[in-house]
């Protein structure tokens, strides 16, 4: 899969006329935040600002001004019955055109959106693991396939960072910093020791392993006789995308724990959130 940057650069190489269209203030309900913006081209467009009428209506004003050779303008949007939406909000919407100063800036952006993205760690090839992948991929996370069998990896779409390696739970104790594990192995032996290094990084929003409730039962008996703290098994999620339907398909599994794997990280980045604006009040208080 072609990286955010990359395909960022190879659209203004396409276009070198873009216009840049930001969302520079939003009131009440919107489809995105404030900042969110999108570069539109005289036939294809990179990223959205939500969507809609509202997207539509900015797309067709930026082509009209690149039509005229207008530089730059802007734009005040209700976003309700008179457009066709019912955000009920109203945002504020420039239109410049994406000259070098521009690109720069956004491509700075990009490139620190890109770079922020957690990484989630997918230990296993198989069926449910390449239907994970491939679905990860679509999402703003990086995604990476580990497995010891060099034929499994084959089925990894290319672009998916996919590694062959001979001890997986080595790969867990060098993962960056906020990273997300699934585990889903041949092996059930090798599932256990990579969830007990998983268990171990306090700092993962994510750690779930496939299987049943007997998996479940017989892993945690073999924990706690390795030592493993009773309380990090509350963080452990297994079965994975356990949503109570039964459907063991593959791709049904890995389109539930995609699901699954973002809520959490959404939740960890939400605590992060609210943890460092408590703490910046705290220091305005205290001076």
């Amino acid at each position: 899969m072609t990286s955010r940057p990359a395909s960022f650069a190879a659209f203004l190489e396409r276009n070198p006329t873009a216009i840049a269209a930001e969302l520079t203030s939003v009131r009440g309900s919107s489809p995105r935040e404030q900042g969110t913006f999108m570069l539109v081209g005289n036939g294809e467009i990179f990223g959205t600002i939500g969507g809609g009428a509202l997207e539509y209506m900015v797309i067709d004003h930026a082509r009209r001004l690149i039509g005229s050779g207008q530089a730059e303008d802007a734009m005040d949007v209700p976003l309700g019955p008179e457009i066709g939406q019912c955000c009920g909000g109203r945002v504020g919407v420039s239109l410049r055109y994406a000259d070098a100063a521009l690109r720069q800036e956004l491509a700075g952006r990009v490139a620190a959106d890109d770079a922020a993205q957690p990484h989630v760690f997918v230990f296993g090839a198989g069926n449910v693991g390449t239907a994970l992948a491939r679905m990860l991929a679509l999402l703003p996370v990086k995604p990476h396939v580990i497995d010891t069998r060099r034929s499994e990896l084959a089925a990894i779409p290319e672009g998916i960072d996919a590694r062959l390696v001979a001890m997986p739970e080595a790969v867990v104790r060098a993962a960056p910093l906020g990273s997300a594990y699934v585990v889903l192995t041949h092996d059930h032996a090798l599932d256990f020791m990579i969830a007990l290094e998983a268990l171990k990084r306090e700092d993962s929003p994510y750690v779930g392993m496939v299987g049943s409730r007997t998996k479940r039962a017989r892993f945690t008996s073999w924990y706690l006789a390795e030592g493993g703290p009773a309380k990090a098994l509350e963080r452990l999620i297994l079965p994975i995308g356990d949503q109570g339907i039964g459907d063991k398909r593959p791709e049904v599994i890995a389109a539930l724990a995609a699901a699954e794997i973002m809520v959490h990280i959404g939740r960890r980045e939400a605590d992060i959130g609210h943890a460092q604006a408590t703490r910046t009040l705290g220091a305005m208080d205290g001076r």
